[in-house]
C-alpha cells in the first residue's frame, strides 16, 4: 500500500451549457389540417444537461517489499501504488490508498462553488419550465398535507440517533490545515483528546508541518487556533498536536474499546472529505484485524502498518485523522486509509473516492501511542528482534538470512533469539492471529505493548513448532 499527499486542484467548472435553438429542420411542428383548429404548440422542452463521466483508472501494481527489520523502520514498499484496481487479491497484498489530507481549499474551492452554481442555474431553468406547465394545467385543487409541529419550536431527536450523536460529537472535531516550509500542505481532521488542548490525528495529516511548518485547527463554529506538533509516530501513523490558546470549553470525545467491536456494529465517521469540513457519514464495521500497510509515496518514506478496523462508512481524502464512532458516539478508531478502484476520480487525478472500503486505526492502539507522544514526544514500538521478509505471500512471515544494513537477521539476546527462532523460520501465527506475510506480522506485533508475552507458531524444515517470547521495545522512528 502506498500513499501520496493530496495536492491536485479541482478542474474549473464548465460554463453553463447553451440552450439549443429550435430550427424547422431540427424540431418540425406538424401543420394543422385545413379548415381545422390549430393544435397548441407543445411546451418548451428543458435544455439538455451534459452529464459528467469519469473514466476508470488503470489497476495499480501490488506492493512487493524487501527484507526488513521486524521492528521499525522497515523500508517502504518497493513499488508504491495507489488503491488496487482489480477485484481483490490474496493475502495482504491488495494495495491500499492512505487517507491523505485534501488540498488546502484556497486553490480548489472556487471550482467546487462554480460547479454548484452551474448545477443550480440549470436546475432553476428546468424548475421554471416545469412550474409553468403545472400552473397552466392546475385545476385549483390540491391534496398537499402539512405536518403539524403541535406547537413545538423544533424537532427533538433521540440522543442515540445518528443526528443526536453528530450534534454531540461535531463540536469536538477540528479541520486541520498543515503547510510545510516549501508551501506544500493539505487538509485533514482531528478530534479533542483531552482538556489540555491535545488533538489526536494521523501522522500523514501533519507531516508537512513537523519541521518548521504552519499548523492550524478550525472548530465547526468557526473558531480557529494555531497549533504545534507534540509528537508523531510514522510507523503507527498517529500524531498529537496541541492548540495554542486553546478554548476553555474543550470537550474530549469519549473513547470506546476497539477490542469489543463486532462485525456489523454501526459506525459514524466525521471528517473533511475533499476539504468539505464537518461531514458526517454512516456505515458498519465490515471486518476486523485487516492488515494494512501504507506509505506517503516519497522515495525516502517509511511504511506504516496497522491491524485495522474495516468500515463501509464513506470516507475520502480529508477524512484522515477524524474519529470513527460507534452508535453511542464513543471513538473506536481513527480513519486513516481507503482502498479505491481508481487512482483518479472526484477532485482530479490522484484523488480517488470511497468505494466502501475504509480502514481505521483501532482506538486502543492509538490511545497508547498518543499517551507516549504526550509524555515523551516519541513513539515506543514493540518488537521481536528479527528481520522478516516483506514479500507478498500467503505462507507466513519468513525470517531472512541477512539483516538490514549488514545487521544480524536475529538480534543477539533479543526476544526471538531467546525463544530459539532462527533465520529461515516461517512464522504462521502470533497467539491466535494467522500470519500470512511480514507486514501482517509487524501490524500484529504493534497492536501489543513492550513487555507483552505472546506465543509464536512457526515452521522449520516443514515441521510446526511453538515458542513463547516477551516482546522487546524500541523508541523513536529513526
Amino acid at each position: 500500500m502506498s500513499t501520496e499527499n493530496e495536492g491536485n486542484t479541482v478542474p474549473p467548472a464548465p460554463s453553463a451549457p447553451p440552450v439549443p435553438v429550435d430550427t424547422p429542420a431540427a424540431s418540425p411542428h406538424p401543420a394543422a389540417p385545413q379548415g381545422g383548429p390549430s393544435a397548441p404548440p407543445p411546451p418548451d422542452a428543458p435544455p439538455h444537461v451534459p452529464g459528467a463521466h469519469g473514466g476508470a483508472g488503470s489497476p495499480a501494481p501490488q506492493v512487493h517489499g524487501s527484507p526488513a527489520d521486524g521492528s521499525w523502520p522497515p523500508p517502504s514498499p518497493a513499488a508504491p501504488a495507489y488503491g488496487d484496481g482489480g477485484a481483490g487479491g490474496s493475502g495482504w497484498g491488495a494495495a491500499y490508498q492512505q487517507h491523505q489530507p485534501a488540498p488546502k481549499p484556497g486553490g480548489r474551492r472556487g471550482g467546487l462553488v462554480a460547479a454548484v452554481l452551474v448545477a443550480a442555474l440549470v436546475a432553476g431553468g428546468l424548475g421554471g419550465g416545469l412550474g409553468y406547465t403545472l400552473a397552466r394545467n392546475d385545476d385549483s385543487s390540491s391534496t398537499t398535507v402539512s405536518a403539524s409541529d403541535n406547537g413545538a419550536s423544533q424537532i427533538k431527536r433521540d440522543p442515540n440517533s445518528v443526528a443526536g450523536v453528530a450534534a454531540k460529537s461535531l463540536p469536538s472535531t477540528v479541520t486541520i490545515e498543515a503547510e510545510g516550509t516549501g508551501g506544500r500542505g493539505g487538509t485533514g481532521t482531528g478530534f479533542v483528546f483531552d482538556t489540555q488542548g491535545h488533538i489526536l490525528t494521523n501522522n500523514h495529516v501533519v507531516a508537512e508541518a513537523v519541521d518548521g511548518g504552519k499548523l492550524s485547527a478550525t472548530f465547526p463554529d468557526g473558531r480557529k487556533c494555531d497549533a504545534e506538533v507534540v509528537g508523531n509516530a510514522q510507523g503507527y501513523d498517529v500524531a498529537v498536536i496541541r492548540l495554542k490558546n486553546a478554548p476553555s470549553d474543550l470537550k474530549p470525545l469519549a473513547l470506546g474499546d476497539s477490542d469489543k467491536v463486532a462485525v456489523g456494529d454501526e459506525t459514524i465517521a466525521i471528517g473533511a472529505p475533499f476539504g468539505l469540513s464537518n461531514t458526517v457519514t454512516t456505515g458498519i464495521i465490515s471486518a476486523k484485524n485487516r492488515p494494512v500497510a501504507s506509505s506517503d509515496g516519497g522515495s525516502d518514506s517509511k511504511a506504516s502498518y496497522m491491524s485495522a478496523l474495516q468500515t463501509d462508512a464513506s470516507i475520502n481524502p480529508g477524512n484522515s485523522g477524524g474519529p470513527l464512532l460507534d452508535a453511542r458516539g464513543a471513538v473506536i478508531g481513527i480513519n486513516s486509509a481507503i482502498q479505491s478502484s481508481s487512482s483518479g476520480g472526484l477532485g482530479g487525478a490522484g484523488q480517488s473516492g470511497s468505494i466502501g472500503l475504509g480502514f481505521a486505526i483501532p482506538i486502543n492502539q492509538a490511545k497508547y501511542v498518543a499517551q507516549q507522544l504526550i509524555k515523551t514526544g516519541k513513539p515506543v514500538y514493540a518488537k521481536i528482534g528479527a528481520s522478516v521478509s516483506l514479500e507478498d505471500t500467503t505462507n507466513g512471515a519468513k525470517i531472512t538470512d541477512q539483516g538490514v544494513s549488514g545487521s544480524a537477521p536475529v538480534e543477539p539476546g533479543g526476544p526471538a533469539a531467546d525463544a530459539g527462532l532462527k533465520p529461515g523460520d516461517v512464522i504462521i501465527k502470533l497467539d491466535d492471529r494467522v500470519i500470512d506475510s511480514g507486514p501482517t506480522l509487524i501490524g500484529e506485533i504493534w497492536t501489543h505493548k513492550p513487555g507483552d508475552k505472546v506465543t509464536v507458531t512457526y515452521k522449520r524444515d516443514g515441521k510446526e513448532r511453538t515458542a513463547d517470547l516477551t516482546l522487546g521495545s524500541r523508541v523513536g522512528d529513526s
